[in-house]
C-alpha cells in the first residue's frame, strides 16, 4: 500500500509522557494532525515522579522546536544544578554550585513539564483511558489499534512512546527489557525545611549522592519543599517478597535497611529510614545492546520504547530529542514512510552509541567514586 503524505495521514502516538507529548506538539506546530492515547484515566491519575534536568544539547533543543523554551525557563529551577557527592559518613567529596547564569541543565519537576506540554496541545489531542492491547493488520499498511476497553482505531502511523515495557515495540521487535541486578527504592520527604531540616541541609538546593561500593543513595530536591531519595542496592528483583514482606510493610523494610546501611553515619541513615509514608520499589531494567529493528513504514519507536538504558541522566532528554527529530522528519517528508526512515537513520545509530556507553552503568551507581548523574529513573 502506498504510504500517505504526512499532512493527510492518521498519526497515533501511544503514551502521553514527555516524548509523546513533545512529538505531538511539534507535529501540530507543523500543521500535521495527531492523536495521543494514554492508559491513565486522566492527567492526574498518578504521581509523575521527581525532578529531571533538560540539557541544552538535546532536551532544550526539542523544547525550542516546540516553541516552549521560554516557558520552560520560567518554570525551571537553575539552582537545582547544584550537585553534592558524599561518602557514607556524609563528608563532602565534590560540590558543584552553579553560576548565576548557568542554564545548561536546569531542573524541572516532571509534573510541571508534562503540564506545560499538555497545555500547548489542541483540545482533545490526548485520549485518556486508552490502554493499548495490541496492534494488528499487515506490515506496510494501515494498522489497527485495539484498546483494552474493546475499542479500535485505524491509523497510518503508530508511534510508540509508551516506555520501558512498550506494547508498540512488539510490532517491530521481539526484544524485552532485562533486569540489571540493581534496584532503586524511592523514599519521600515533605515539608523538609520544617520537618527534616538536617536532610534538607545535606541535600542542598539540587542533588546529593553517596555510595560505599555495595549500596548507595541519590537524593533530589523537588519543588514544593519536597525531597526524593533513591536507595540504590544490588538485590534480586523480587527481594521484598523473598523477605516475607510487601511494599506496604514500611516498618519491615526499614528494619532491613537499618541492617544493610548499619555502617553509614546516623545522619546519612536518616535519609534512608525517616521518610514520610511508604517506599516505592523501582527495579532497573534495560534493553539489550544494541536494540534495532527492520524499518516498518507504519510503526516506529522513541524514548525508552526504543532504547531503555540505566538512569544516568539521558532518558528523558533522548526521548524529547527523538520526538523532535521524528516530528520534523515527518513534516519535511513526501510520505510517512520516508519520514520514518529518515528519523530512524539518525536515531538508531545515536541510541546504539549511547546504549553502548551506558551498558552495565547501573553498577557504577554503587561505586564509592559516585559518578555525577542527575536524572531520577521515573
Amino acid at each position: 500500500m502506498t504510504s500517505p503524505r504526512p499532512a493527510q495521514a492518521r498519526i497515533s502516538i501511544i503514551g502521553a509522557g514527555p516524548g509523546g507529548l513533545t512529538c505531538a506538539r511539534i507535529l501540530q506546530r507543523r500543521g500535521i494532525a495527531v492523536t495521543v492515547y494514554d492508559h491513565d484515566a486522566s492527567p492526574d491519575a498518578r504521581d509523575q515522579g521527581g525532578t529531571l534536568d533538560l540539557h541544552a544539547d538535546n532536551g532544550q533543543i526539542a523544547l525550542r522546536e516546540a516553541g516552549l523554551l521560554d516557558e520552560f525557563f520560567a518554570l525551571a529551577r537553575p539552582e537545582g544544578q547544584e550537585m553534592r557527592q558524599m561518602n557514607a559518613n556524609g563528608e563532602l567529596k565534590f560540590h558543584h554550585v552553579p553560576e548565576a547564569d548557568e542554564l545548561f541543565k536546569p531542573e524541572i519537576d516532571r509534573g510541571r513539564l508534562r503540564t506545560l506540554l499538555l497545555d500547548s496541545l489542541l483540545p482533545g489531542t490526548v485520549r485518556w483511558g486508552h490502554a493499548l492491547d495490541r496492534i494488528s493488520d499487515p506490515d506496510g499498511g494501515p494498522r489497527r489499534l485495539r484498546f483494552a476497553d474493546g475499542t479500535t482505531v485505524e491509523t497510518d502511523l503508530v508511534i510508540g512512546a509508551d516506555g520501558a515495557f512498550s506494547r508498540v515495540r512488539r510490532a517491530v521487535s521481539p526484544a524485552v527489557p532485562g533486569y540489571t541486578g540493581v534496584s532503586f527504592l524511592e523514599a519521600w520527604f515533605s515539608d523538609v525545611e520544617n520537618r527534616h531540616p538536617e536532610i534538607a541541609g545535606l541535600v542542598g538546593r539540587g542533588s546529593a549522592a553517596a555510595a560505599d561500593g555495595d549500596r548507595g543513595l541519590f537524593a533530589q530536591r523537588n519543588s514544593g519543599d519536597h525531597i526524593r531519595v533513591y536507595l540504590i542496592r544490588r538485590v534480586p528483583v523480587g527481594w521484598i517478597g523473598a523477605h516475607g514482606l510487601t511494599i506496604g510493610d514500611t516498618d519491615g523494610i526499614r528494619a532491613l535497611l537499618r541492617d544493610e546501611y548499619a555502617d553509614w553515619s546516623p545522619l546519612m541513615r536518616r535519609m534512608i529510614t525517616d521518610n514520610d509514608g511508604p517506599y516505592v520499589d523501582r527495579p532497573i531494567f534495560a534493553l539489550p545492546v544494541p536494540h534495532t529493528w527492520e524499518h516498518d513504514p507504519a510503526v516506529t519507536l522513541l524514548g525508552d520504547a526504543a532504547h531503555l538504558m540505566p538512569p544516568l541522566g539521558v532518558g528523558v532528554n533522548l526521548a524529547m530529542l527523538d520526538a523532535s527529530e521524528l516530528a520534523v522528519a515527518l513534516a519535511n517528508a513526501a510520505t510517512v514512510a520516508d519520514g520514518v526512515r529518515a528519523y530512524e537513520e539518525t536515531m538508531l545509530p545515536r541510541s546504539r552509541e549511547m546504549a553502548g556507553k551506558l551498558e552495565g552503568g547501573a553498577e557504577f551507581l554503587l561505586s564509592a567514586d559516585v559518578p555525577e548523574f542527575d536524572e531520577a529513573p521515573v
